[in-house]
């Protein structure tokens, strides 16, 4: 008898998922089969589900996911630390596999950005192998991405973010070229944020300082490392800016990190920093972000901008690191804080739009 299995489909943008049922076919060559145990609700969803974001249809959502391998294909033998892996392993894996032109992968040692690269929760769920989202019962990995076992001790709930959030987040801190002793602003303390603030002070940072307009996130902040939080709905732009420069002395922020996706928040940002400051941007994930600025500000000041958008493969290693190594000292675990089945999957992307939850998880 062919095996199926089910799979929340997202039709269109702004209408409810249909559950659908798909075959599931033997893994190909290069390919792993896994059971989805948990997936998260990126924002990135939410703006895809919204119309915000270009997205196939119908497809299955869902990117950050982690499961249990049920198939290996030929070819497949070891995860990306040299790990041998084997049907029963719990594994994570890279948010996106190569699948077109490699001149970014070989010439600019940048993977993530190589012209053809496909992204899970991206993808028709009508084509072969349908399976290519978390939001399903299970999900095909295809030959060029990154796998990596996941340690026993360490629960979903700390896992399962770690291919996206925690993964972009290292590639986020490192642009931000974050050192001993210096002061970091982060804009936005949703999972992204967090997860900025307990790497800024892993690196470091003697300050750290967070702003955001939901009051809930500003007290869950300070016990992911900001020494200070501000909401910037209580207070004029010229207060914020001018209590921040005030708390990093002499002459503003070392660096500041944009991963609230409100383009009208940069030339705030550029405005706490010191001369020589660095401003990374990384929540700016949706085409028609304009803003205004004084570019001559970025002149005068030496300001470095960058954006940063996917992330390396060694940052997907060095994201379980940091969880692994810190899971004690932040707590990671209560960041996902409310779970789903999948039939209930409306109601999850209802919660999770209007930041009534911090991190939803779908355990199908």
């Amino acid at each position: 008898m062919a095996r199926t299995a089910r799979a929340a489909v997202y039709e269109a943008p702004n209408t409810p998922f249909v559950i659908k049922t798909y075959p599931l076919r033997p893994v190909a060559a290069g390919e792993v089969l896994v059971r989805v145990t948990m997936s998260t609700i990126c924002r990135s969803d939410i703006h895809s589900y919204e119309g915000r974001r270009p997205n196939p249809c119908p497809g299955i959502l869902g990117h950050e996911i982690i499961g249990i391998i049920e198939e290996i294909g030929a070819g497949i033998d070891k995860d990306m630390r040299g790990d041998r892996l084997a049907v029963g392993d719990r594994i994570t894996w890279s948010e996106y596999f190569l699948n077109g032109d490699f001149y970014y992968r070989d010439v600019h040692d940048m993977p993530q950005k190589c012209h053809g690269v496909r992204k899970y929760g991206h993808d028709l769920a009508d084509e072969d192998p349908h399976f290519l989202g978390g939001f399903a019962e299970y999900c095909y990995i295809l030959p060029d991405t990154g796998i990596l076992k996941l340690p026993a001790e360490l629960s979903d709930e700390e896992a399962t973010p770690i291919n996206c959030g925690v993964a972009t987040m290292v590639s986020v801190t490192e642009a931000a070229a974050i050192q001993l002793g210096d002061t970091v602003v982060v804009q936005g303390l949703g999972l992204l944020g967090l997860y900025g603030c307990a790497m800024a002070k892993s690196r470091g940072a003697r300050l750290v300082i967070g702003l955001d307009a939901v009051p809930d996130r500003l007290e869950v902040a300070k016990r992911f490392g900001a020494d200070h939080t501000f909401n910037i709905k209580a207070a004029s732009d010229e207060e914020i800016v001018a209590r921040v420069r005030g708390l990093c002395k002499p002459d503003g922020s070392d660096a500041v990190i944009e991963v609230c996706g409100v383009p009208d928040v940069i030339p705030q940002g550029l405005r706490m920093l010191r001369t020589g400051g660095r401003y990374v941007l990384g929540g700016l994930v949706n085409p028609g972000a304009n803003v205004t600025i004084d570019a001559n500000m970025l002149v005068k000041r030496w300001v470095t901008m960058r954006g940063i958008h996917n992330y390396h493969p060694r940052h997907l290693i060095q994201a379980l690191d940091f969880v692994m190594a810190n899971r004690k000292r932040f707590p990671f675990k209560e960041i996902v804080d409310s779970k789903f089945a999948l039939k209930d999957l409306d109601i999850a992307f209802k919660k999770a739009s209007e930041r009534s939850v911090l991190r939803a998880a779908i355990v199908p």
